[in-house]
């Protein structure tokens, strides 16, 4: 068990904790969250004892292995493999005196020295750190690459590596999935299910945390606050506590509008019905856990954008890819206004390709690519931290692209990323990934895209951040394509998915549910090196068999609850007619008294039409989903 009593905590002057108190039982399973700043990599370094405690006490078992995933970018001419493999000091160790032993040709050493590394599991170690290095996405051949030759995204997923494979009874993991894409994010979400010892985690992704973590530790104000249950538990059980405060009053009831308004925009509109009902679910959630985020210092909407008419981008039997390389082929993608689709598809697939050659910054290999009038691109991915001056304030960024807005509104503006006072005429040089994150994003919002391109855009962002940034996706009026590993980011912003995989690009149907069990099946021959069996392939076509017959059940349904969508959109836009009319007051002079009879007549029988509507919808819907989860049960 691991004993933490009344700990005091300084970084420089700033004090991080005073009288924390935090009890740690084996096998848990714990997330730790909070804002930039508050201390949460501090922890982790008092953990390791990297750091001591200014006050306080603090006790963790001797016998205790701990093992935790490196911030600093891995330097090494060592290749993939071995750089996993030496997370594993003690097989290194005993691989050491099987070679000194062979070599003095002592049969008693070199016997001793096999059964150790029998008993620590040494003889699949190699097939062990290929599977971690393959579960986070590195192909087969790229194993014996060295270190050095992989980018800081990459390195960062070695270091992860490394630490997966050493043996621990503590495992301290700070933002694992940050350079992740979804596929290795869900990956590393099922190996972590499974791990025995004792598991902290520092993450800003609720969905990866939700499915991993039993027990949520928040630091906020200078205390550990515990939690028990994941983080939909923590935000519900924050909620509660916070309602009761008359001062969120206010503010809670200001974000419980914004939700009812984003429910009524999208309640209907979602392009698939599967999709639209998990929408529905999840609204009402939001609206239970509003009060959560009250007290967040992010708050910030995009602005109405420049109106397009037509196409904002068109792509037409178009060849992608780079220096004559192609990876996507036949690709028509068009992006009308409004449109709202999440990227999905396995690692390398082309995701990034697609959105570099929608931004031009990626010529075709072939094909045709038009813009339409008055697009305006927001394009947001991690290079666009790069190119950020580290000399110039978060102001001085601003004001280089709009001389004539004030000092004020701007600082105003600023102020809604939390960037106030000093913060935002500081040089950015000594900001954290968080904050030139967040300062990427607000230069992307006060220019007012009416088509924005989001590759990863929460990594580095804090959960306060990544809900404010959903908030206001919901309401952005604009087109809007995301590549995300973060499920929540998606499930509440977009509104279809597309699949990039097999060099193709094309609709996808279904949720992340479908897109995960796609996963399960989906073969990469090129990274495992396995055939599949007959026997395999034959249980595949059963499968695929047996998926036709379901659709074929679910096919009826599906019918009329597209039907009824667009029986309730033509009843919206009549309903909206009637009450255009209603306004007009010329209607109510006693010579009108007829006309205003038939059309309000008309707007209570348009009304009562739509709740019928309504009531059926939800009632087919709620078939559907029944028979869906009876077919998941007999699979």
């Amino acid at each position: 068990m691991i004993s933490i009593i009344d700990i005091e905590l300084r970084r420089g002057v700033k004090l991080l904790l005073k009288d924390a108190e935090l009890i740690i039982h084996p096998g848990q399973h714990i997330g730790i969250i909070g804002a930039n700043g508050s201390g949460k990599s501090s922890l982790f370094k008092l953990l390791m004892g990297q750091v001591a405690a200014d006050a306080g006490d603090m006790s963790i078992p001797a016998d205790w292995r701990i093992a935790h995933m490196a911030q600093e970018l891995a330097t090494s001419e060592r290749s993939a493999l071995d750089f996993v493999i030496d997370g594993d000091p003690l097989l290194r160790k005993i691989e050491a005196m099987i070679e000194k032993a062979l070599s003095a040709e002592d049969n008693d050493t070199l016997a001793n020295a096999y059964e150790r590394m029998d008993t620590i599991k040494g003889f699949d170690a190699h097939y062990r750190a290929e599977q971690l290095l393959q579960g986070l996405g590195f192909h087969q051949s790229e194993l014996q690459r060295p270190v050095n030759s992989f980018s800081g995204g990459w390195r960062i997923r070695l270091n992860l590596a490394q630490s997966l494979m050493s043996p621990s009874d503590l495992l301290l993991l700070d933002e694992p999935t940050n350079h992740l894409d979804l596929d290795a994010t869900l990956w590393l979400e099922s190996w972590l299910k499974s791990y025995v010892g004792t598991l902290l985690i520092i993450s800003h992704d609720r969905d990866f945390l939700d499915n991993v973590v039993s027990r949520v530790v928040h630091i906020e104000h200078q205390k550990t606050n515990s939690y028990k249950g994941n983080y939909s538990a923590f935000e519900r059980l924050r909620s509660e506590r916070l309602a009761l405060q008359q001062a969120s009053f206010e503010k809670q009831q200001k974000r419980k509008k914004d939700v009812e308004a984003f429910v009524a925009r999208f309640r209907y509109k979602a392009s698939k019905a599967k999709q639209a009902q998990s929408r529905l679910k999840e609204l009402q959630r939001m609206d239970s856990i509003a009060p959560a985020h009250v007290d967040s210092p992010f708050y910030f909407d995009f602005p109405d954008a420049k109106k397009a008419y037509g196409a904002l981008v068109n792509i037409s039997q178009a060849t992608l890819g780079y220096h004559e390389k192609a990876i996507l082929n036949t690709v028509n993608f068009d992006l009308q206004p409004g449109t709202r689709i999440g990227l999905l598809g396995p690692n390398g697939a082309g995701k990034s390709t697609l959105i570099n050659s929608l931004t031009g910054d990626l010529d075709l290999l072939a094909g045709v690519r038009v813009y339409g009038e008055n697009l305006k691109i927001g394009y947001f991915a991690q290079h666009q931290l790069e190119v950020l001056d580290l000399q110039a304030s978060p102001l001085l960024h601003i004001q280089r692209i709009s001389p004539q807005a004030t000092d004020q509104e701007v600082r105003n503006f600023l102020g809604g990323f939390d960037f106030h006072n000093d913060k935002a005429l500081d040089p950015i040089q000594a900001f954290s990934g968080g904050e030139k994150a967040r300062l990427a994003l607000a230069l992307i919002v006060w220019q007012k895209p009416n088509l924005l391109l989001l590759d990863e855009p929460t990594n580095h962002l804090d959960l306060e951040m990544r809900h404010a940034l959903t908030m206001a996706l919901q309401s952005y009026e604009g087109a809007l394509v995301v590549i995300s590993h973060d499920r929540h980011l998606l499930r509440n912003t977009v509104d279809e998915f597309y699949l990039v995989a097999d060099g193709a690009v094309r609709e996808f149907d279904g949720d992340l549910r479908d897109y995960q069990k796609w996963l399960k099946d989906f073969v990469r021959p090129v990274e495992t090196g396995i055939r599949a069996s007959s026997t395999e392939v034959k249980d595949k076509k059963n499968e695929r068999k047996k998926a036709a017959q379901d659709r074929q059940k679910l096919a009826p349904l599906t019918k009329n609850i597209r039907q009824l969508e667009t029986t309730i959109e033509t009843l919206e836009k009549k309903l909206k007619e009637c009450e255009l009319i209603l306004s007009d007051e010329s209607l109510y002079s006693s010579d009108q008294h007829k006309q205003l009879t038939h059309v309000l007549d008309n707007q209570s029988k348009l009304k009562r039409q739509l709740k019928v509507s309504e009531e059926q919808w939800l009632e087919q819907q709620d078939e559907l989903e029944k028979l869906s989860c009876d077919g998941l049960k007999a699979n």
